[in-house]
């Protein structure tokens, strides 16, 4: 719970909307190095730019040092879901677990003196990490090995997850060129200086959020949830014994007609009114809910909500005529556009 409270203090809205001005200029970066005219693989520069702002967010000026091998640790929990003609039991050491292995010890490896120089210097730093350096008041300090334990799941996690949402999104500014088009009319509003961005401005890009909520929920990212019940507790008429393990989908549970008329259908301005509000209970599972929610959904909302805006603010996307893009399970059960390919052209 201690470890919880200190990583919150630096990933709770208010953390995340100070910080703005960190976030913005790398997703300008990416729609402004977006080859126009050409058809490319749209995930692998995304999740390039999203790793890099959410290792600088976590870690600020040793994100150089640690982003590699936030990369490798990334590979390797891919490799894990690769399809195999044999199912292993989780005790055997297969090579694709023996490779997560090391790249996790690789990591804590590269950050452990990271974190005994901040301790040791006194400057902690404004960041996640630094948060976390941080004693409580009435906890005192956490155990270096209570702040190493959770941050290579929780680097990859902040770029992991949302860059497969980021192919669903850029598809859906393909397919729908009309909501492309308001969403590149707020973002002309935006400074142009991308550091000067603030909560303001990003509060301000209303429709785009609407349309980053609306594709979240057509298409979650983790489109399964895994929960376990701790007590025996009884559901609508069923009776769920403690100990059970309850599978939740978030890809069904979002296109129910009873909380979203028309379910299957794109429709943005959803979200813009107060019934269509993400806080309402069972509406919105994208990023989970209850305690057990996501803990970086203020941060995959900024991140998303401007790199979206940036790229329609400069371009019209376009799919490739043919067949649809090939979608692939991941990790955690996520689903992603796998060999998405789209090309730009500049916005007049």
């Amino acid at each position: 719970m201690h470890a919880h409270a200190a990583r919150m203090r630096g990933l709770r809205p208010q953390a995340v909307a100070a910080r703005i001005g960190e976030i913005a200029p790398r997703t300008a970066q990416f729609a402004d190095q977006w080859p126009t005219g050409q058809d490319i693989e749209i995930l692998p520069p995304v999740r390039h730019a999203l790793a890099e702002i959410g290792v600088r967010y976590l870690f600020s000026e040793d994100a150089a040092t640690l982003l590699p091998f936030a990369s490798q640790l990334f590979l390797a929990r891919e490799v894990l879901v690769r399809p195999s003609r044999w199912v292993w039991p989780p005790w055997v050491p297969t090579p694709a677990r023996r490779f997560r292995t090391r790249q996790q010890v690789a990591f804590v490896d590269a950050l452990r003196p990271i974190v005994r120089r901040r301790r040791s210097s006194g400057r902690l730093g404004d960041d996640v990490l630094g948060q976390m350096l941080r004693p409580s008041s009435r906890y005192g300090l956490l155990p270096e090995e209570a702040i190493l334990d959770p941050l290579p799941g929780i680097t990859v996690a902040t770029f992991e997850t949302p860059s497969r949402a980021a192919g669903w999104i850029l598809l859906h500014l393909a397919r729908y060129p009309q909501a492309a088009g308001r969403v590149a009319a707020e973002a002309a509003l935006l400074p142009a200086d991308p550091a000067a961005t603030t909560s303001t401005h990003l509060d301000s890009l209303q429709y785009t959020q609407a349309l980053v909520l609306e594709v979240l929920r057509l298409h979650p990212p983790s489109w399964l949830l895994t929960r376990r019940a701790t007590r025996r507790t009884q559901i609508a008429d069923y009776t769920i014994d403690a100990g059970s393990t309850v599978l939740v989908c978030p890809y069904t549970a979002q296109r129910d007609a009873r909380e979203h008329p028309e379910p299957d259908e794109f429709q943005p301005e959803r979200w813009l009114d107060d019934s269509g509000s993400p806080a309402k209970s069972g509406v919105f599972l994208s990023f989970g809910t209850g305690p057990h929610g996501c803990e970086g959904a203020a941060l995959a909302m900024a991140m998303l909500t401007l790199l979206t805006a940036q790229t329609a603010r400069c371009y019209h996307l376009s799919e490739l005529p043919g067949p649809e893009p090939s979608y692939q399970v991941a990790t955690f059960e996520g689903l992603a556009t796998v060999g998405l390919r789209l090309r730009a052209t500049a916005r007049s």
